[in-house]
């Protein structure tokens, strides 16, 4: 028999990383959670971590095992709560890719929770592999991110496409065309955003062209990013609905590229449950129509 500390000590380990976290997580010395993996190890037949010094990772058995452990924990929260007759809390935990335009989401956070008061909403930001690992971990229930990139390994749903734009500040040159080339762009100072899932492509795209810019600034916020574009900075490349105050929007001759925006679902999470829920189905038609 599996005793559920240790189910709550493996799962501490994954949900934080590496031994040391768990064990704080769980106010024990951190020799007696390693003691205890060791004892759940021993019980169930197999390893359930790869251990290194700076992080450990499941193995195939821990993959395995993992669903069944928050199931168990789950099942053991959902009992107590029926015996002292108390609903448990529902906790929709979302992951948002962190290039998606801040006033979506906003737009979308706030009419979701309009729609319904009472769901809590646990908000996770994060690049398109961190969504991953953590919708692979159970440890997010949805994403919004990246979809339709090849084969999915988890249940996705497209909300919409979009292409890429240069983002102009208001006083540039060529502020004020719809359609650029980017021979037209090449005495510009330009920003680059970091986090940019088509950055490659981007810089590909100029430097074929023959364009080669002075970089005046680089970060991985795409807020601040446009706060500087609109400062007059310099110009960069965003998604088109990345819309701000004091930046032009053209698009750019040969720059075809677009993104697919949806969700994505973890294994674990009860389909059923969260399409069901008015909160999540306002977040989702608020990001379909992008207002």
């Amino acid at each position: 028999m599996i005793d559920r500390y240790l189910v709550r000590y493996f799962l501490a380990v994954v949900d934080s990383g590496n031994f040391t976290r768990a064990a704080q997580r769980m106010h024990v010395a951190q020799p007696t959670l390693s003691i205890g993996i060791a004892k759940l190890e021993e019980l169930v037949g197999a390893s359930l971590f790869d251990r290194n010094n700076k992080r450990v990772n499941l193995t195939d058995a821990g993959a395995r095992f993992l669903p069944f452990a928050r199931r168990i924990e789950s099942e053991f929260n959902r009992s107590l709560a029926a015996i002292q007759d108390v609903q448990p809390s529902r906790i929709l935990k979302l992951g948002i890719l962190n290039t998606i335009s801040s006033a979506l989401v906003r737009s979308a956070i706030a009419q979701m929770l309009s729609a319904d008061p009472t769901q809590r909403i646990e908000v996770v930001d994060g690049t398109e592999r961190e969504l991953v690992n953590g919708i692979g971990r159970g440890r997010i229930n949805a994403a919004l991110t990246l979809v339709g990139r090849g084969e999915a390994r988890f249940g996705e749903e497209i909300l919409f496409e979009e292409g890429y734009v240069a983002a102009l500040p208001r006083s540039h040159p060529e502020a004020g065309k719809s359609d650029l080339k980017a021979e037209a762009l090449a005495g510009s100072v330009m920003i680059v955003r970091r986090q940019c899932e088509a950055l490659s492509e981007t810089s590909r795209y100029f430097t074929e062209r023959g364009v080669r810019p002075f970089f005046a600034y680089r970060s991985s916020q795409d807020d601040r990013v446009m706060a500087m574009v609109a400062a007059g900075l310099g110009m960069t490349v965003v998604p088109e609905s990345h819309v701000c105050r004091g930046v032009w929007q053209s698009r750019l001759t040969g720059f075809d590229l677009t993104r697919k925006i949806g969700l994505m679902f973890s294994p674990d999470v009860n389909r059923t449950a969260v399409d069901g829920s008015p909160a999540f189905q306002k977040f989702r038609e608020v990001v379909s129509r992008r207002n």
